[in-house]
């Protein structure tokens, strides 16, 4: 997937413009707060419908605007142009259209345009709660499996109405809970099956990856951990109900799971380095990036922001190198040192196109 045209309109501090980015690597540079950021979260956006940071359409708006608009013209690796133009406007929510036609969800317009972010808040899969991984991991599987998508917001929806009724605690009528708990046993068992088998195919490509970026051997792994990988769900809601009652909340089911990072068979959160825990976490992306790829048949678009200030000289160049490789597509990096990416791209004999940005203003540079 190349992205060939990319206009934005009142879209957080810039107030209109349009890149026209080359198929290979993209810099966009700038001072911190400029706007660089909001460039890439714009490609980002039109991919998955939504901003990568936490962030509401309404909290996307440039200051006084009634409205954004967002368009994205692509090829596709197999050569067909499409665009996506997306559109949000106070009082009206938002609007997703491919090719001129709307979407009747936004769910459906996810891994159609795939994507693969990272970003210096990745920190939080490594040191924060296990819902930070598992939201990584809902986010990834959906552009590659639409039905997981379907399933994890059933499931949710479902997992509502059970909380729900475990609050009415002895007056619970059992007969209700036991029809939910049969749909939540069916949707249960297929998002964590999918996860499994996802993690399963990604653990290697870590592993792999993560030698080549840190130059160092040690064994990293990756693994689903879950109630659902030694008992079924439904054994497990049965001998649960009265602690749950007793809750007023579900206390097991892929809503809890988490995801276990370790190296040399150690939590990489308490024994990782903070080089090899950054190391670890670029492998894992672009572990995802490769497995987006095998499983849809185009090349993810990469967006690389702000990463330059965490990573040391050596890793840095291992990772300029590995992703401007012929399997890696277009590629937007973002940093707030002009010469320093310039001279890390030339070391490297690269050739990249470069943006600037000041003030929400952006400009194509000569280098």
């Amino acid at each position: 997937m190349k992205l060939q045209r990319l206009s934005l309109l009142n879209f957080k501090n810039i107030e209109e413009c349009e890149l026209l980015p080359t198929e290979g690597i993209n810099c966009i540079v700038g001072s911190n707060g400029a706007g660089k950021t909001n460039v890439v979260d714009a490609v980002h956006y039109l991919s998955m419908s939504k901003s990568s940071l936490p962030m509401t359409d309404g909290q996307c708006l440039r200051h006084g605007a009634p409205f954004f608009m967002l368009q994205g013209d692509y090829t596709t690796d197999g050569e067909m142009g499409v665009t996506v133009n997306c559109s949000f406007k106070k009082g009206e929510g938002k609007s997703l259209k491919f090719c001129g036609k709307e979407y009747p969800r936004l769910a459906d317009h996810i891994g159609v345009i795939p994507v693969v972010m990272v970003s210096p808040s990745d920190g939080a899969l490594v040191v924060e709660a296990a819902e930070e991984r598992r939201r990584w991991l809902n986010a990834f599987i959906s552009q590659l499996d639409h039905s997981y998508l379907d399933a994890t917001m059933r499931y949710n929806r479902l997992l509502a109405e059970r909380n729900t009724l475990l609050k009415q605690g002895e007056m619970l009528p059992p007969e209700l809970l036991e029809v939910i708990d049969e749909q939540l046993v069916e949707l249960g068992e297929r998002v964590a099956g999918v996860r499994r088998e996802v993690l399963a195919r990604l653990a290697p490509l870590v592993e792999t990856i993560y030698t080549q970026i840190a130059g160092e051997r040690e064994s990293v792994e990756l693994a689903y951990r879950s109630e659902l990988n030694t008992s079924p769900y439904g054994e497990i809601l049965v001998r649960n109900r009265q602690k749950d009652m007793i809750m007023g909340f579900t206390t097991a089911g892929p809503h809890r799971d988490d995801v276990v990072m370790t190296i040399g068979g150690y939590p990489l959160r308490k024994f990782g380095s903070q080089g090899q825990q950054k190391s670890f976490l670029l492998a894992l992306k672009l572990a995802q990036y490769n497995l987006l790829h095998e499983r849809l048949g185009e090349r993810p678009l990469l967006l690389l922001d702000d990463l330059f200030d965490k990573l040391d000289e050596e890793r840095l160049s291992r990772l300029v190198e590995l992703t401007s490789g012929e399997e890696y597509g277009q590629v937007f990096i973002t940093d707030c040192n002009r010469e320093r990416l310039i001279s890390v791209l030339k070391g490297c004999n690269l050739e990249f196109r470069l943006f600037s940005v000041e003030g929400g203003e952006v400009k194509t540079e000569e280098v």
